[in-house]
């Protein structure tokens, strides 16, 4: 099966999953949607009213918001992959739950895996903590680290923009950063020899699964 596959499949599986509670409100899943060779995956929170109602990803005032940052950052939406970390609305916006995010995790490591992205930008600190789950988002916001052979970079998530306008200055800043970060990884990884079979066997005595530059 090759990626777009995987991603179809992926997406009629969410569409009538029930493993857990949020099916019982959603109307529409939200599998999330973009290219299967797209170089950047941007993962958010969770659907809000109007993903909700139309089954796709910000498409509301925060996704309006996204749209210019992308713009900004010489992206086009059509060229990304956009998702959340739970793909059916939670009541009334509140937090997921933890058996709601490993529900839905299922699905997003298979998405992760058949785009295989070079760099994931995650919006908020739900989505930020599955990469970095010890870490505060005002420490870390728009640094890129390095989880194996890709780059994570953590975010503000657009709508926090909407509620606290202090924050948007340090959003737009962030994304500028996006077209230089993006050559950044791409160098790296160019530049990375692949391991022998010797050295995959060799026990890694420090490891440094998530090393900021």
């Amino acid at each position: 099966m090759n990626p777009d596959q995987t991603l179809a499949q992926i997406s009629a599986e969410v569409s009538v999953c029930e493993n857990c509670a949020l099916h019982f409100s959603r109307h529409k899943a939200v599998p999330g949607v973009g290219p299967a060779n797209s170089e950047i995956m941007f993962i958010g929170e969770g659907p809000g009213f109007n993903e909700n109602e139309q089954g796709l990803p910000f498409v509301g005032a925060a996704g309006k918001f996204l749209d210019e940052l992308l713009a900004q950052a010489e992206l086009k939406r059509l060229e990304v992959w956009i998702g959340n970390v739970v793909k059916c609305r939670p009541p009334d916006n509140r937090d997921p739950l933890p058996e709601e995010l490993a529900a839905c995790d299922l699905y997003l490591e298979r998405q992760i895996a058949a785009i295989n992205p070079r760099i994931i930008v995650t919006l908020g600190r739900f989505s930020m903590g599955k990469f970095f789950p010890d870490a505060r988002i005002s420490a870390v916001h728009g640094q890129m680290r390095r989880s194996g052979d890709r780059f994570i970079i953590a975010m503000f998530h657009p709508a926090a923009a909407l509620h606290q306008a202090k924050l948007k200055p340090t959003i737009l800043a962030d994304f500028a950063q996006l077209p230089y970060l993006l050559e950044k990884a791409r160098s790296l990884q160019n530049s990375v020899k692949p391991a022998t079979e010797a050295e995959k066997d060799e026990p890694d005595e420090t490891p440094q699964q998530l090393s900021l530059f």
